[in-house]
């Protein structure tokens, strides 16, 4: 029998970095609305690996646009120190999956440092230096002068997540980010986000629908039932890591997950959310 997840509760006194209260998204389909998520409450605390976990439909990249400002709840708020996310800022970077929007007059090494310079943050030759470091990390050193026309849509994506980390941002909102990567580059990628996060402590707020890649990148990860999304169950997976996949604890918990998550029922059992929910 799998053990049950630890759970770990910030201190009372802490206040979460981002708030998530009674969430419900829709969106027009056609003459119809359709509803994503369906009153989903959580709270990210600072330094979190947050993940939001969930087969696809169930409006977790929904609940990611909505953290960065980019989608507008239809009931609920999403807070950020308590202040109502309206529009994006700079303290919330995104990547999402369909991430296609790089200049395509700007180099690779142009695109990545853009941002710095246009937020001020750099000077150019620290930009120039920070980029050429995670254009470095992505494995694209070698078309730091190359055109975006001139990439695969892989490639693309890797500028792109190279952009984001190079921004070094308080909240670093990432959809299915490696997902148009091989497994290798996933893998080294996966590796320099969490040596990334070790070193700056940044809070993440990561969707995927690969249970295993949720163990391995989150310490806290949220499971959202089908069409429309609902909570079923929080739990920590802090003591997994990327060196975790071929013990038998990590395969105990993947497949408890996976059970959790289409059980079929709609929440874990109340002895469970004891164990289980922050």
């Amino acid at each position: 029998m799998a053990q049950p997840f630890q759970v770990v509760r910030p201190p009372a006194a802490v206040e979460p970095l981002l708030r998530a209260q009674d969430v419900t998204l829709e969106y027009r389909s056609g003459a119809r609305t359709v509803r994503a998520t369906d009153s989903v409450s959580f709270d990210v605390y600072q330094g979190d690996r947050f993940v939001l976990l969930g087969p696809s439909g169930c409006g977790k990249s929904s609940l990611l646009k909505a953290a960065g400002g980019f989608l507008a709840p239809t009931a609920g708020s999403i807070t950020v120190n308590g202040a109502r996310v309206a529009e994006p800022g700079p303290d919330r970077v995104a990547v999402f999956q369909e991430f296609d929007q790089l200049p395509p007059w700007k180099t690779v090494r142009q695109n990545v440092m853009f941002p710095l310079l246009a937020s001020k943050r750099l000077k150019r030759k620290e930009a120039a230096e920070r980029a050429a470091h995670w254009i470095g990390k992505v494995g694209l050193s070698r078309f730091a002068d190359a055109y975006p026309h001139t990439l695969s849509g892989g490639m693309k994506q890797r500028v792109a997540i190279a952009r984001a980390l190079a921004m070094q941002p308080e909240i670093l909102l990432m959809d299915e980010p490696f997902a148009a990567l091989d497994a290798l580059t996933r893998r080294t990628m996966q590796e320099e986000l969490g040596l990334l996060w070790e070193e700056t402590r940044f809070t993440l707020l990561f969707v995927t629908h690969s249970i295993e890649e949720a163990l391995v990148l989150g310490n806290r990860i949220l499971l959202l039932s089908p069409h429309p999304g609902r909570v079923r169950a929080e739990i920590n997976s802090h003591q997994f890591g990327l060196h975790s996949g071929g013990s038998a604890e990590f395969q105990a918990a993947a497949q408890r997950i996976h059970g959790l998550l289409f059980g079929g029922d709609e929440r874990a059992a109340p002895e469970e959310q004891e164990r289980i929910a922050l």
